[in-house]
């Protein structure tokens, strides 16, 4: 019990940071955590994340049954989509933060790859950055275009949407959300501008020097 309570605490916490700073707003973008004895607390359906209440999440046993709180995120299949694929994700975080959510409308991206390797700490902290076709929301085939990325990247961004990210916990999810979304504001100030990225050969080092997949 004590450990739902402090995860409820920083679910909130969280939401709200992300909120404040604008990288949500509305009602979008969602958070879930993984715990330690199987399941899962997640955002609610409609739910501000600048005005979380921790007694509303959304708690799942570890089958997926809701077993209090309000009814989920309509995004939860995005969630179980990522830790059936991911047995070290902790934690997710899904923003419709404004920079990622504009590169990912962009026409003549690399669907591979999306963002360059322009800072260090983009490699270290998000690495390759699939694409995700466009589905509406709500298409059921969405979770099945995350589970086919997701075993390899632990980080994608969806077409027309905004960015999904599993972290080992939820600081280290939150962290990685925020550097991809700092990376997209750059690499669209960069758009006209002769860049100097890093090389293949910088990018491998930093892969050997902290373990990178």
């Amino acid at each position: 019990m004590h450990e739902i309570n402090r995860l409820r605490e920083e679910i909130c916490r969280t939401g709200q940071s992300l909120f404040e700073r604008g990288l949500t707003s509305g009602s979008t973008g969602n958070i879930s955590v993984r715990l330690s004895e199987g399941g899962w607390l997640m955002t609610p359906t409609n739910a501000s994340m600048g005005s979380l209440d921790p007694a509303r999440l959304s708690l799942f046993d570890a089958s997926g049954k809701l077993l209090s709180g309000d009814a989920p995120t309509k995004e939860a299949f995005l969630h179980f989509s990522m830790y059936g694929e991911r047995s070290d994700a902790g934690a997710v975080v899904h923003l419709h933060s404004s920079h990622a959510t504009a590169v990912s409308i962009l026409s003549d991206t690399d669907p591979e790859d999306v963002l360059p390797p322009l800072t260090a700490y983009y490699v270290m902290r998000v690495g390759r950055l699939p694409l995700v076709p466009y589905f509406a929301p709500g298409d059921m085939a969405l979770a099945d275009a995350v589970r086919s990325l997701a075993g390899r990247h632990h980080a994608m961004l969806l077409a027309n949407h905004g960015p999904v990210v599993a972290g080992t916990t939820l600081a280290n999810a939150q962290f990685a959300a925020e550097e991809l979304e700092e990376t997209a504001k750059l690499f669209l100030m960069l758009q006209h501008h002769a860049k100097r990225m890093l090389t293949a050969e910088q990018v491998d080092d930093l892969r050997k020097r902290f373990n990178l997949p």
